[in-house]
């Protein structure tokens, strides 16, 4: 897209503070008027920064807003999200070479740049994306969300212009690449489509740029083994899934202190490095909208946080968003396949690529095959699914025709009460892998789980499934259907924004006046005094253990509701208390008989691991003396993380429920106390004692001592410093406010690259028209280590430190850290 030249004038403020390092540079806007200068203007917006370098942006109009947020984010992220850009429009190989890959760090998978340029250019030749924004409302894109990407992509490119493209870029990233490029409307659209399909196409990208149809030359493949293939999906989607988390509680008017208003915790966890990351920004159209709150990268609206009425956040739901169908091939034809007695012919879309290996620049050509359903696919979750003269597998993806999650935000930054989002909810049915926790300011508490979710019913499911898909519906709620017949297609529903998803009647939702919570189980305990059943499997599962996340958060909420050990109701800081309170559930639940288990070895003065066995040391004292939380300087959370970690690394056999909990109770879980139960170490099972085992042995071979606390290696390091972050693992250990670091053997803790991001805590009170909030964004604004906003949260985080909201006009003004920005362009 080519935009003219901008005007970009200065105007200053009073400035609160200094901002930091590398500030100079956010007060040099040089004049750049051409000669456009006389013609009026097509985008204005003001930009001033608070606390944290949060960007408040206002402007007259969507597109006005949408042009000073692709402005303020470029400032900040350039580099991430133009690498991003280069892997939507499939240009990878090109720029990076073919053989190099890159993780999707939200979802786990690893893709080579020569199969996601390949999944790409499909996407750009089918011309879905045009196809689904050239659509009418609801399932076409809004006006004003059309208006504010139009906008977002003026100001990104306002931005690398007013720098001189690459080479006046400053962060080491991206200076002077050749891949940084101004953008197109068209690559704005294409990073919206990347974000709806995270949890299904995008998992699936290797298996479908793979695909290939058999030869008579192609190895003869051995019957799939359906158990053993089952449990592997499980574990693989277990592991993706993992870095998909977060923690949300809305509370209603009976659990608050004042019993008038809600209150709402939002938690994301989800990667710190990388495009998942989220950006935390204010966007305000005088008298249409003010939202403030955080975006994934890419995205000008608010996709959890607040308004003047109703706070939310998003959770990662347990449903799935896509099936596999397993097709009958027919003989000698390996790219034709039954349905319905019928001969069908899959049909193939060839792509063409460019790749650069050792400077020479050559183009590849590939063939995807497509059926009725979707693309053929080999694999899942890196478990071969081969495609032989008889069998192949495709699938379909409910978010495949999904950009009306748009539509739903902008209509949800927009709302006045927990019942409009429902409404909304209900609408569009855009939400493709999030459940949605709201509170407003009357009081009420919303959980639900409606969005694209695949219309299979249990009993369709049981009829439909093939042998592997009887086996992964048992361990994941994942079918794998029949493709031979249209009585297996999804069903449709009356009430259901598009065919072939459950309508809202068939998708769990609650309202309550004392709280709601999830914590990525399924919906079945949002409120354990009242259960949610009698949804399909495939949303997620009903009367099995809770993980113990989940179970913390419940008894913290609970407990406060109820005034059990600590004054009734809940306020802003009682909230902002819970996040930080860093207590592992398992260290709760287990840590007296580890200790007693420990001492039985303390005698012979060894203890047994995987390969032999290893001193005890003073493992037993240090748990003993363990204040069992993970503080960065609880001496002994990282000996018992070790333990736990070891633990939890057999088999899918060890684990039950939604997250993978462990099995190694003393007493097993009880459905008439499922927040309670399962509990208790069972110190019988020789595993337990490897395990410690195991954990002393990892402390030992880093050279670490066994008392050794978080703060002293688990943090990350930003500008030749290091920073240390509380928390711990969420899942599986039970810990709240979820921070995820690889251990490295030998070495200890790798920087953390996962976990608690954009921390949000609102409520209101009487009297004072806006809401009282408090927010943290634990990684900071900016990827880019030149930025005044690269680390300066991220020390706050370490503090347990949080940024007072700015909401109000007047508040803006008083908190303002530079001079305010206003820019005009066209």
């Amino acid at each position: 897209m080519v935009i003219a030249t901008a005007l970009v004038l200065p105007v200053t403020v009073a400035s609160a503070a200094s901002p930091g390092r590398g500030a100079e540079r956010r007060h040099v806007f040089a004049s750049a008027i051409s000669a456009t200068a006389g013609i009026e203007p097509r985008y204005a917006a003001s930009i001033t920064r608070t606390q944290g370098g949060i960007p408040h942006i206002v402007g007259a109009n969507f597109g006005d807003v949408g042009y000073g947020y692709g402005y303020a984010f470029a400032q900040d992220n350039i580099c991430t999200m133009a690498a991003d850009y280069v892997t939507v429009e499939g240009r990878r190989s090109f720029y990076f070479g073919p053989a190099a890959s890159y993780q999707q760090r939200a979802n786990g998978v690893t893709v080579s740049n020569l199969d996601s340029d390949v999944f790409w250019a499909e996407v750009r030749d089918s011309g879905i994306v045009g196809r689904l924004t050239r659509q009418r409302p609801p399932l076409g894109l809004l006006p004003g969300v059309r208006a504010v990407m139009r906008g977002y992509v003026a100001g990104y490119d306002r931005y690398l212009r007013s720098v001189g493209g690459a080479d006046g870029i400053t962060d080491p990233a991206c200076h002077g690449k050749p891949w940084v490029q101004p953008i197109t409307i068209q690559d704005a659209y294409l990073r919206l489509y990347q974000l709806v399909l995270m949890a299904s196409s995008d998992v699936l990208m290797p298996a479908i740029a793979e695909a290939a149809p058999p030869t008579l030359t192609s190895p003869i493949s051995a019957a799939v083994n359906v158990r053993r293939t089952a449990t592997l999906i499980a574990e693989g989607w277990k592991r993706a899934m993992a870095g998909m988390g977060s923690n949300g509680i809305a509370v209603g008017k009976a659990g608050t202190r004042d019993h008038t208003h809600g209150l709402l915790i939002g938690n994301p966890h989800f990667p710190w490095i990388g495009t998942e990351r989220f950006y935390d920004a204010q966007i305000t159209i005088p008298g249409r909208l003010n939202a403030s709150g955080a975006s994934l990268f890419g995205v000008p609206l608010v996709l959890v946080g607040h308004n003047k009425w109703v706070a939310w956040t998003h959770t990662v739901s347990t449903a799935f968003e896509f099936t596999p169908y397993e097709l009958s091939i027919v003989a000698g034809e390996p790219t034709e396949y039954y349905y319905d007695g019928a001969v069908m012919k899959m049909r193939p879309r060839t792509v063409t690529v460019a790749e650069r290996v050792d400077g020479k620049v050559t183009k590849v050509s590939h063939t995807l095959w497509w059926t009725r359903y979707g693309p053929m696919i080999t694999s899942l979750e890196g478990v071969p699914l081969p495609w032989t003269a008889a069998t192949g597998f495709t699938f379909r993806d409910a978010n495949a025709t999904n950009l009306r999650v748009y539509n739903h935000f902008l209509r949800t930054d927009e709302a006045h009460s927990a019942r409009q989002v429902l409404h909304i909810l209900d609408k569009y049915q855009g939400i493709p892998w999030v459940n949605t926790i709201v509170a407003d300011r009357t009081g009420h508490a919303l959980y639900a789980d409606i969005g694209a979710i695949p219309n299979v019913s249990n009993q369709k499911a049981h009829r439909c499934d093939t042998a592997l898909g009887d086996a992964t519906y048992a361990l994941l709620g994942l079918p794998i259907l029949d493709g031979a017949t249209s009585g297996c297609n999804w069903g449709n529903d009356p009430d259901a924004a598009v065919p072939g998803i459950f309508g809202p009647s068939h998708e769990p939702h609650l309202f309550r006046s004392d709280y709601v919570t999830n914590a990525n189980d399924s919906y079945w305990l949002a409120n354990p005094s009242h259960p949610l059943t009698g949804y399909a499997r495939i949303i997620g599962t009903e009367g099995t253990a809770r993980s113990l996340r989940t179970r913390i958060g419940l008894i913290m909420t609970q407990d406060r509701v109820s005034g059990i050990g600590e004054q009734k109701g809940f306020t802003l800081r009682a909230m902002q208390n819970l996040f930080f309170s860093d207590r592992p559930y398992a260290g709760v639940l287990w840590r007296s008989q580890l200790v007693s288990l420990c001492k039985t070895f303390h005698a012979a003065g060894v203890i047994p691991t995987t390969s032999g066995v290893t001193p005890v040391g003073d493992a037993c004292g240090v748990l003993t003396d363990w204040d069992l939380r993970e503080d960065p300087d609880s001496h002994g959370a990282i000996l018992f993380r070790r333990f736990v970690d070891n633990l939890m690394s057999g088999s899918l056999s060890t684990v039950e429920g939604d997250t993978g909990v462990a099995l190694y109770w003393q007493h097993p879980f009880d459905v008439s106390d499922p927040v309670h139960t399962p509990y208790g170490l069972d110190v019988a099972d020789p595993e337990v004692a490897i395990a410690l085992g195991n954990a002393i042995n990892d402390l030992r071979q880093a050279d670490l001592p066994l008392d050794v606390a978080p703060g002293k290696i688990q943090g990350v390091h930003r500008a030749g410093h290091f920073i240390p972050i509380p928390g711990g693992e969420g899942d599986p250990n039970g810990e709240f406010n979820a921070i995820y670091a690889p251990w490295i053997k030998g070495k200890g803790l790798g920087d953390v690259d996962d976990g608690s991001s954009f921390v949000q805590v609102v409520t209101w009170k009487t009297g004072d028209p806006y809401p009282v909030a408090r927010t943290i964004l634990s990684y900071s604004e900016s990827s880019d280590p030149t930025d005044p906003y690269y680390d300066d949260q991220t020390t706050l985080f370490a503090r347990k430190r949080w940024i007072r909201d700015s909401f109000s006009a007047a508040a803006i003004r008083r908190n303002a850290i530079v001079p305010v920005v206003h820019l005009a362009g066209s």
